[in-house]
C-alpha cells in the first residue's frame, strides 16, 4: 500500500487519509482546523453543501496554498449535493454554487450524499455529465448499500469512483466492502471513530498500548489496513497531527481481527434504507 495515496479506478490518486469538517461551523476554528491540517501534512478535506461551511474551507484552502506555496493540484477537495439538489439541472446548479463557494474551479470528487430513492439516478446522469466536462475529477456517492449501487449501475455510463459511508469498529459492513472491492468501488469511512464512542473502549485500549499508539491511531490503521480510506473529523491541532501519524506502523493479521470482531452492526447516523430528511 502506498503510504500516502491510492489510485481511484480512473487513474486519479486520491489520499488514504484525509479530515472532515462535519458540524463544524463557520469561522475561525474550522478555518484553523483546516490550514492546520495541511500545515501537518493532509491533502485531502472532505465537505458538503449541507455542512454549511464550503466558504470557511474554500478561505482555508486559500490561505494555506498562499502561505505554504502548495498548488492547487497537489489538494484533494470533496463536496457533496444534498437530497433537496437531487435531479439533473438541481444538481447541476448546487455545484455550481459548491464551486463558487469553495471558489475553486473543479473538485476532485463530487458525491452524492444520500439514496433517496428516484431521485439519484437523474443526479448521477448530472455528475456524469459534470464529469465527461472535466468539472470534476472523481464523482461517487455516500451512504450506498450495494441495492442502491445496483440500480444506480443499471443505468449509469459511469460507474461511482468512490462510495463514502459510516464505517468503524462497531459497523465493519464486510458485505458492502466486499462488493465495492469485487467492482473496483473505493469504499471511504465516515464517522471512523463512531463520533468518539469508540475511544474508550478497553480492547482497542488493549491492542493500542501494545503499539504505543492511541485508540483513534489503531482505528485509523485498520481502517487503512481494511482497505479503506479514512476522514476523521478534528478541530484541536494536537489530535490532527496524531490522527495523522498512522504510516509508521502496521497492525498485525490478529489485531485486525480482533478489531473486525467487535462489529454489532451499530450505526451512530442514519440507516440508507430508512433515514428521512
Amino acid at each position: 500500500m502506498n503510504n500516502q495515496v491510492t489510485t481511484l479506478y480512473n487513474g486519479v490518486s486520491m489520499p488514504w487519509l484525509g479530515i472532515g469538517v462535519f458540524k463544524v461551523e463557520e469561522g475561525d476554528e474550522l478555518v484553523h482546523a483546516v490550514k492546520f491540517a495541511i500545515k501537518h501534512g493532509y491533502r485531502s478535506i472532505d465537505t458538503a453543501a449541507i455542512y454549511g461551511n464550503e466558504e470557511g474551507v474554500g478561505q482555508a484552502l486559500h490561505e494555506s496554498m498562499l502561505e505554504t506555496g502548495l498548488a492547487r493540484e497537489e489538494l484533494f477537495v470533496t463536496s457533496k449535493v444534498w437530497n433537496a439538489d437531487l435531479g439533473y439541472e438541481s444538481t447541476l446548479k448546487a455545484y455550481e454554487t459548491s464551486l463558487q463557494k469553495l471558489g475553486l474551479d473543479y473538485l476532485d470528487l463530487y458525491l452524492i450524499h444520500w439514496p433517496v430513492e428516484g431521485k439519484y439516478e437523474e443526479a448521477w446522469r448530472a455528475l456524469e455529465t459534470l464529469y465527461k466536462q472535466g468539472k470534476v475529477k472523481a464523482i461517487g456517492v455516500s451512504n450506498f448499500q450495494i441495492h442502491h449501487l445496483e440500480q444506480l449501475m443499471k443505468h449509469a455510463e459511469i460507474k461511482p469512483m468512490v462510495n463514502q459511508v459510516e464505517f468503524h469498529p462497531r459497523l465493519t459492513q464486510k458485505e458492502l466492502l466486499a462488493y465495492c472491492q469485487s467492482q473496483d468501488i473505493q469504499l471511504e469511512a465516515w464517522s471512523p471513530l463512531m463520533q468518539g464512542e469508540l475511544l474508550n473502549n478497553t480492547e482497542l485500549l488493549e491492542i493500542a498500548q501494545r503499539y504505543n499508539k492511541s485508540i483513534a491511531q489503531i482505528i485509523i490503521r485498520w481502517d487503512l489496513q481494511s482497505g479503506v480510506i479514512t476522514i476523521p473529523k478534528s478541530t484541536k491541532e494536537h489530535r490532527i497531527v496524531e490522527n495523522f501519524n498512522v504510516f509508521d506502523f502496521e497492525l498485525s493479521a490478529e489485531d485486525m481481527t480482533r478489531i473486525n470482531q467487535l462489529n454489532q452492526n451499530k450505526r451512530v447516523g442514519p440507516d440508507p434504507d430508512n433515514f428521512d430528511f
